[in-house]
């Protein structure tokens, strides 16, 4: 293997470069990203950076060390798996071994009106403009980066509004009764939330709604969800991402796929997943860069995120759709701390904290180890999370 390309210039494409030179492969390496900055962190975006904290993201990379070719604001347009060849903005690029790591894109909505997005750090910088006192801003979608831009909106003295066309926020992601419990958080925000609504278009100076109203905003912002971006992608199996087994290879030994483009397997959960978090694309790199060099590595971590929402911190490990049980530490209702989890017998399959970091570092390396808990217990404020463990015989 004589020249790796690695296709993506985000947190994932840079892991994968690392982990290649840190196993020792020696040969040529190129990176293609398509947009014109260094990879960056994006969990900064929608807070920091859309704040005005911070103006720069950009990962801590020895690139003259790493001997990296850098092809930025370059985009991949086709790839030949027969040939091996890479097709890009910039030319035909040969490749022994390929790391495909273009992640999502944003999913917007029909219309002529300007509708802002919160992906890249020009999105967020283009944003952050308009984002001024008295300024109406209408948000589109009530999950993670809708609630994100909602607490950044209100708290720089813009007039916001969030439509969620399910019944409560976060319903995809938790569920409607959990995401009810969010609701009031809005409130104590100054925000005013409508679930339930669904939009028509986005129009120059606002967003038409299904039902004929129409909504006057400075800007309008959509969080409705991303796809993975391989519409450039032919001759691979392709199932919401890059198909890809627990070493994250795909039927072709020479090509892996990493972070938000790849669907892979686990074995923990018996199904195949594909993670749009920042963790997996730090951590899942250095098996995909392992297995390309024909080492032998399997991924399978619980999947990990956090979200900064209303001056609460909401952290969340696992993957809990299809679990027997859910309990619940604490009173949501009530007080400003709660946990929430999921499991399988005594086994936890995941688990969800609000500003309860202690409980949440506990609850995950139970939750990684595979410890068999005591459910009770879980719900006993008095009893540390760490002492939920059973003792296995």
């Amino acid at each position: 293997m004589e020249r790796v390309i690695v296709v993506g210039g985000g947190l994932a494409g840079v892991r994968a470069v690392e982990a290649l030179r840190a196993r020792g492969f020696g040969g040529r390496l190129t990176l293609v990203g398509a947009e014109p900055h260094r990879p960056y962190d994006r969990p900064p975006l929608s807070k920091a950076v859309l704040a005005g904290e911070r103006d720069d993201t950009t990962v801590d990379a020895s690139w003259d060390a790493l001997d990296c070719e850098l092809l930025l604001g370059h985009r991949a347009t086709g790839l030949r798996v027969e040939d091996r060849v890479l097709e890009t903005t910039a030319g035909e690029l040969p490749y022994d071994g390929l790391v495909i790591a273009t992640g999502a894109e944003t999913v917007r909505l029909p219309g002529p009106g300007r509708q802002h997005v919160i992906r890249t750090l020009d999105d967020a910088l283009e944003l952050r403009a308009l984002l001024v006192p008295g300024a109406r801003v209408v948000i589109v979608g009530a999950g993670w980066i809708g609630a994100e831009a909602a607490t950044t909106a209100a708290k720089l003295g813009c007039e916001v509004t969030v439509l969620e066309a399910a019944p409560a926020p976060l319903a995809a992601a938790l569920g409607p009764e959990l995401g009810a419990l969010t609701v009031p958080w809005y409130a104590e925000a100054g925000v005013t939330l409508r679930c339930g609504v669904k939009v028509s278009s986005i129009e120059e100076g606002g967003v038409a709604l299904v039902d004929g109203e129409f909504l006057a905003a400075d800007a309008v912002v959509v969080g409705i969800g991303v796809r993975p971006s391989l519409d450039w992608v032919s001759g691979l199996e392709l199932a919401d991402g890059v198909v890809v087994d627990a070493s994250l290879r795909t039927a072709r030994p020479e090509i892996v796929a990493v972070g938000d483009c790849a669907a892979w397997w686990s074995d923990r959960y018996g199904k195949r997943l594909r993670v749009e978090h920042w963790d997996a694309a730090l951590n899942a790199p250095d098996v995909a860069a392992a297995s390309l060099l024909g080492e032998e590595a399997v991924y399978d971590d619980p999947p990990y995120f956090w979200s900064e929402q209303f001056g609460r911190m909401v952290q969340y490990a696992g993957h809990h759709p299809g679990a027997e049980r859910m309990v619940v530490r604490g009173d949501p209702a009530n007080e400003r701390s709660w946990s929430v989890f999921w499991l399988d017998g005594d086994v936890l399959r995941a688990v969800l904290t609000v500003a309860s970091p202690r409980d949440f570092m506990q609850a995950r390396r139970l939750l990684t180890a595979g410890t068999p808990v005591d459910a009770e217990k879980l719900t006993d404020l008095s009893v540390p999370v760490r002492n939920t463990a059973l003792a296995v015989s």
